[in-house]
């Protein structure tokens, strides 16, 4: 499945590299929804919330309304994931608050499936430099992904998985690592970060992994109407 990603900073639509440096902005969100309509599922992040800088909450929540959408960014308590679900996200990321510094926050998650259902959070594994980074990839935890797929499996219903060293790059990803985490669960899994091809996209299917495109689609890099026949 591919999936076509918003991501919000100061109410408009933007792409980011490596979560730092804007390269561009896109229409209105509302647009933008309606440009992904031929697709399942729209990814929605709120890059100021997940930054603590502020948030998008109107925006996020129309859009949740209006399409089948999986929402992040920023989500650090139960009371906003259920926020979410109420307004109608099929799915709820968490980042930042999955995690300690040391090992996975259990209790949050616990609490977080019990609220909205296990089969409605998607666990953000976002690795930098080969580990996992949080608060908007400003932090590095010293956990790796692959090292905390099963201790994460009972809480959730899947995982997406960003690639950051190479997010917004349009360089191609790293499907080495994709196919270890592949192998490491059967949960759901979506892949993020440089993917700039369809023989990428290609690959990361016939593994049985989904692909969430940002900076590819927004440059025209690849073509909707092409991606939305595949």
């Amino acid at each position: 499945m591919i999936i076509p990603c918003i991501d919000l900073m100061d109410g408009k639509v933007v792409q980011l590299v490596q979560g730092r440096e804007k390269a561009l902005e896109g229409d209105p969100p509302l647009e933008m929804l309606r440009r992904f309509a031929a697709f399942r599922e729209i990814q929605v992040i709120d890059l100021d919330a997940a930054l603590g800088q502020g948030s998008n909450d109107a925006i996020v929540e129309s859009l949740c309304g209006r399409a089948t959408v999986r929402a992040g960014g920023g989500v650090r308590t139960v009371e906003r994931a259920r926020r979410l679900v109420e307004r109608g996200a099929s799915k709820v990321i968490v980042g930042t608050a999955a995690f300690q510094m040391d090992g996975v926050n259990r209790a949050f998650l616990a609490d977080m499936a019990q609220a909205i259902g296990v089969e409605r959070v998607l666990v953000a594994l976002d690795s930098k430099s080969g580990h996992i980074v949080v608060k908007g990839w400003r932090e590095a935890t010293t956990l790796a992904a692959e090292q905390v797929l099963a201790q994460l499996e009972p809480y959730c219903g899947g995982f997406l998985c960003t690639y950051v060293d190479k997010e917004g790059t349009l360089q191609g990803t790293d499907l080495a690592w994709f196919r270890r985490l592949r192998a490491a669960t059967s949960h759901e899994l979506t892949a993020a970060g440089g993917i700039a091809s369809l023989d990428e996209i290609r690959e990361l299917n016939a593994i049985g992994v989904h692909c969430a495109l940002g900076m590819a689609i927004y440059t025209g890099r690849l073509d909707l109407d092409e991606l939305a026949r595949f």
